[in-house]
């Protein structure tokens, strides 16, 4: 049965997308600004629930975990101390509240991505279940990196100021609120393969323009392992700047494979 064209149309003008296309053109449902914050409001609080859950697991486990940082920040050089009567047991509870924090990461993640879901094509939102494993193998990898090189190297610097006369007893507090900052801010700097990743998917870097650039980012890593290095030799700049320069090297990849096609 022959298909007879609508009047006013040439035979063979009107083409039809084939069925797999459809996947590819049909995006999320608009959503209004209200339905956006609340849809970022319910995100926001299934991630709460999740980090509750598992502090109230590493609560159990409080007294191994709090003697193992307790060694572990003193194997570092200087006497850890704490002059405030609230101050151990505050530490207790920030400790579970960090270990719960990097437990639920996953569970983060997938939060953040069903967020943004809705603005995306269908076939993008099928990497869910790959942009939530590379998210937390990168987050838990920087936060290793932070744990086993980066706090050391910068704890084992301020101690070298100690000599006879001068005692380094760091407080407590004041220590971990420092290592906190470390670990997540180097779990975050290794998300930077997830953020080349949809810079390249929206069209706004590609692996061209990262390979141009690339000795301004020599440049760029330089300073920054600079700044956030406390000691001048060049060793530990080293050990800050190499991870930052591999993951550069990596975005590369990510830009080449997922980046958008260019428009003729």
């Amino acid at each position: 049965m022959a298909l007879v064209p609508f009047p006013g149309t040439q035979p063979g003008a009107m083409k039809l997308p084939p069925p797999d296309d459809f996947d590819e053109q049909e995006s999320g449902g608009k959503m209004s600004f209200l339905e956006h914050l609340d849809e970022l409001r319910k995100r926001i609080i299934y991630s709460l629930y999740a980090v509750i859950a598992t502090c109230l697991v590493a609560f159990f486990f409080w007294q191994e975990v709090f003697a193992y940082f307790v060694r572990y920040f003193s194997s570092y050089g200087g006497k850890l101390i704490y002059s405030e009567p609230m101050a151990g047991f505050m530490f207790s509870l920030q400790l579970t509240g960090l270990l719960g924090v990097i437990a639920a990461a996953p569970f983060i993640f997938a939060q953040l991505w069903l967020f943004v879901a809705p603005g995306l094509y269908t076939r993008e939102k099928r990497v869910v279940i790959p942009f939530v494993i590379c998210s937390t193998v990168l987050f838990f990898s920087g936060a290793y990196f932070g744990h086993a090189i980066g706090f050391p190297a910068m704890w084992r610097f301020f101690a070298s100021y100690e000599i006879p006369g001068l005692s380094y007893m760091p407080a407590l507090d004041i220590t971990f609120a420092f290592y906190v900052k470390v670990i997540l801010g180097l779990g975050a700097t290794f998300q930077m393969p997830m953020l080349v990743y949809f810079l390249a998917r929206f069209g706004i870097v590609s692996a061209k323009f990262l390979v141009k650039q690339f000795r301004y980012a020599i440049l760029i890593i330089s300073i920054v392992a600079a700044v956030i290095t406390p000691s001048a030799d060049i060793v530990t700049m080293l050990i800050f700047a190499a991870p930052m320069l591999v993951l550069y090297v990596i975005s590369i990849g990510v830009a080449w494979m997922f980046g958008k096609p260019k428009q003729p």
